[in-house]
């Protein structure tokens, strides 16, 4: 038998991306918010200069953009999360409060709806004990949810929806 696939050819080791090509590279992925990329590409021994520089070059390009960053983070999380919740993990990924704020006034997010929906989605049943209860409110605290509307809900959970 013979090997009709071409024969590998020797190469030497690949030059070193550019600062602007690994953060291509990193953006064509997903979305980050420009504080977010940064930190990533300073984990190099690259100067923050050349990443300052890189980075405003794909922001003028429009690869780079805060704000298609925080309405894609709004869109994904919206219906499982609180507002609160999403504007938080907008702060923590360096989005400034305007772009945050533009984003989600920019979605129709109503938290007595979402905490509902999240909890006929998870549960459906009013919680048999104290043990469920509390495992109810810790999920739905970790999803950013007030206490208070928590407890307002389990105290008069809404009926089964027809399907």
């Amino acid at each position: 038998m013979t090997d009709d696939r071409p024969s590998r050819v020797a190469r030497g080791p690949k030059p070193p991306r550019t600062v602007k090509a690994q953060a291509v590279v990193h953006l064509s992925r997903r979305e980050y918010s420009r504080s977010e990329l940064r930190s990533r590409l300073l984990r190099g021994d690259v100067t923050a200069e050349a990443v300052d520089a890189a980075l405003d070059e794909l922001a003028a390009a429009g690869l780079l953009s805060d704000a298609r960053f925080a309405d894609a983070v709004v869109r994904q999380k919206s219906g499982s999360y609180s507002r609160r919740a999403i504007g938080a993990t907008l702060k923590a990924k360096g989005v400034t409060g305007d772009e945050a704020a533009g984003a989600l006034a920019g979605h129709e997010i109503d938290d007595a709806d979402a905490i509902v929906a999240l909890w006929r989605r998870r549960f459906g049943t009013a919680p048999a004990n104290d043990r469920e209860k509390a495992r109810q409110v810790r999920f739905l605290q970790s999803r950013g949810f007030a206490l208070s509307a928590i407890f307002r809900l389990l105290r008069n959970p809404p009926a089964a929806e027809d399907e």
